[in-house]
């Protein structure tokens, strides 16, 4: 039981890392110009420099919301971690990790809904390039909402013992 306590705390540690990198980033989009990479982020273009990310006032809401959720993903992470933590020293035997569980499930949905409104509004749209794919930080984010369900999952099932 140690060891499953264990890894699920090394594999919940791992995603609040991941979701920081794919946050802040930016490595999101990346293409190809005459002028080399340019990759975009929720923050910034950067090719040669990095500058402030243009965007339509159309897509401007959505960008807004891809980074709000995103945010409120870390946010909703670190505390289940705190939470499980809390828990662990102060949950009876027998009882079941509800609160952190749900905490993370609800993590789960911010990266859900940040990441398929990022995917819906601007894939394929790289300022300046030819040809653009995902980045390493979009890869990362799914990674992250695959372990997040998987953790809120096992949280909700695991007991202390």
């Amino acid at each position: 039981m140690l060891v499953l306590l264990a890894g699920i705390f090394v594999v919940h540690i791992a995603t609040v890392i991941m979701l920081f990198v794919s946050t802040i980033a930016n490595v999101w989009m990346v293409g190809s110009s005459n002028l080399g990479n340019v990759s975009t982020g929720l923050w910034l273009l950067c090719n040669q420099t990095c500058e402030q990310l243009p965007v339509n006032s159309r897509d401007e809401a959505s960008l807004k919301a891809v980074q709000a959720f995103m945010i409120l993903s870390i946010i909703f992470s670190v505390i289940a971690l705190v939470m499980f933590i809390v828990q662990l020293f102060t949950l009876e035997k027998g009882k079941r990790f509800y609160l952190t569980g749900a905490i993370m499930l609800v993590c789960w949905m911010c990266i859900l809904i940040g990441v398929s409104i990022y995917t819906a509004r601007f894939t394929g749209k790289v300022p300046m390039s030819t040809s653009s794919h995902h980045g390493y930080c979009f890869i990362l984010a799914w990674i992250c909402f695959c372990f997040s369900f998987i953790i809120g999952i096992l949280y909700l099932v695991l007991r202390k013992k």
